[in-house]
């Protein structure tokens, strides 16, 4: 079986191809540089993302952007949002204050990235 995603590990986009055969790659081809080909392993083995998500915070008129300081799971992606969009913030907050510890039990903290006073 044959898959070609878009790499986007840097700005080349390349069309990697990766052929898989009892669910093992075989070859991953069509990258130009390290990245593309460890992207291309990754994505079909095990996606990850970063999540990033926007939140009202009481005492604010301006919205908290949050981020996951590491990629998580993909298939753990809404669930994520879902814990981030529950959670109840007041100012003031700061850059890299955790928001939430531990997302879906990933072991990724959700970290604030910008400060709200």
């Amino acid at each position: 079986m044959e898959q070609v995603i878009t790499c986007i590990g840097c700005p080349m986009g390349c069309q990697v191809t990766i052929t898989m055969e009892n669910g093992e790659i075989t070859s991953i081809e069509g990258h130009f540089c390290k990245k593309g080909k460890e992207y291309a392993h990754d994505e079909v083995t095990n996606p990850t993302r970063m999540v990033t998500a926007v939140l009202s915070v009481e005492g604010s008129r301006e919205p908290l952007s949050v981020k996951t300081r590491q990629f998580i799971p993909k298939d753990k992606i809404f669930d994520c949002l879902e814990e981030i969009y529950s959670k109840k913030i007041t100012v003031p907050v700061s850059i890299g204050d955790v928001i939430i510890k531990d997302v879906c039990g990933t072991g990724v903290d959700v970290v604030a990235t910008k400060h709200l006073s």
